[in-house]
């Protein structure tokens, strides 16, 4: 059977179709796009009218797409910014009249646990754990887990584009407001750093997202080759280093002009690698893995396992 999956995110929304068979699957077609639904209202809790035109339009596509490929099943996830906007429930409501999609709103914890499964499946791990890392525009999952188990998860309503709308108004960013970003997360993310202290991970998996352009522009600059249909992308943390200086110290059109940048990823990129820095140092992480799996992949392996489960 064909599965269709929506990630409604707070900056970009996702779209896989999947043939499903014998507890697995085959991607047959992704696609993201720019939607930028928390922009304007996710400060206040609310999700603007001009946002909504725009997730309309991205979804309007992604039904395209899924009666095309005569898909049989479509699910549908929303995130931080849909999640905790007074009008949210609202705006999903709307999403099913209009186009008859039914968006299920799901809790931090529960993303969280879904990319730990995503993750699991793309990247081969051990019984050491590591810390997956998922940085959305309204929220940041942290997951510590190994091949077989999660000990710790918490998601963090402190996502890109409220640390940008928070921390970033000048570009390239100030100095002082790199500052004022660090002692921000210094103080939201202690339990994180607790869980860390007890099971000491040492290595750190980032999911998708901002993960996947620094892997980009690291492979353009070494001249490697990227594998589309990979599930873990190169990266090391003496590329990271080096872009992360790029990063806050460039401008947007400086940026933009780094091979391998896209124009969804230029601005929250800024804040995303301050975060991915300030984890690496407090953390003093050994090593660093990009999966290109992450909630969406999730999404469809937890779907596989209640649709085969209801079958037995």
């Amino acid at each position: 059977m064909k599965v269709g999956i929506i990630d409604m995110g707070t900056n970009t929304f996702h779209l896989l179709v999947a043939e499903v068979r014998d507890h697995d699957f085959t991607v047959l077609f992704k696609e993201k796009l720019l939607v930028r639904i928390g922009e304007g209202g996710i400060s206040h809790g609310l999700i603007t009218e001009e946002a909504t035109q725009r997730a309309l339009k991205a979804l309007e596509r992604f039904n395209d797409v899924l009666k095309a490929e005569k898909v049989d099943e479509v699910f549908a996830t929303a995130t931080s910014a849909i999640r905790n906007a007074k009008n949210g429930v609202e705006f999903a409501g709307r999403v099913q009249r209009e186009l008859g999609i039914e968006v299920r709103i799901i809790s931090g914890d529960e993303e969280a646990e879904t990319i730990y499964y995503g993750v699991k499946k793309a990247i081969p791990m051990t019984d050491e754990p590591v810390l997956i890392m998922d940085i959305g525009g309204g929220s940041i999952e942290f997951i510590i887990g190994n091949q077989s188990e999660i000990f710790w998860k918490r998601s963090f309503e402190i996502g890109g584009q409220r640390l940008i709308d928070q921390f970033h108004s000048h570009d390239p960013i100030l100095p002082e407001e790199v500052i004022r970003l660090q002692s921000y997360l210094a103080m939201n993310l202690e339990p994180l750093f607790e869980a860390c202290q007890t099971y000491k991970p040492q290595t750190l998996v980032g999911s998708s997202g901002t993960f996947d352009t620094l892997s980009d522009i690291y492979m353009l600059d070494n001249k490697i080759e990227k594998n589309p249909l990979g599930t873990e992308f190169p990266f090391t943390l003496d590329a990271f280093e080096g872009i992360y200086e790029k990063m806050i110290t460039f401008n947007r059109r400086e940026r933009m002009n780094v091979p391998g940048m896209i124009e969804m990823r230029v601005d929250m990129i800024v804040v995303a690698s301050i975060l991915i820095h300030f984890i690496n140092q407090k953390l003093d992480i050994k090593n660093i893995r990009v999966s290109a799996y992450a909630l969406k992949e999730g999404v469809l392996l937890k779907t596989i396992h209640s649709l085969y489960k209801k079958r037995v």
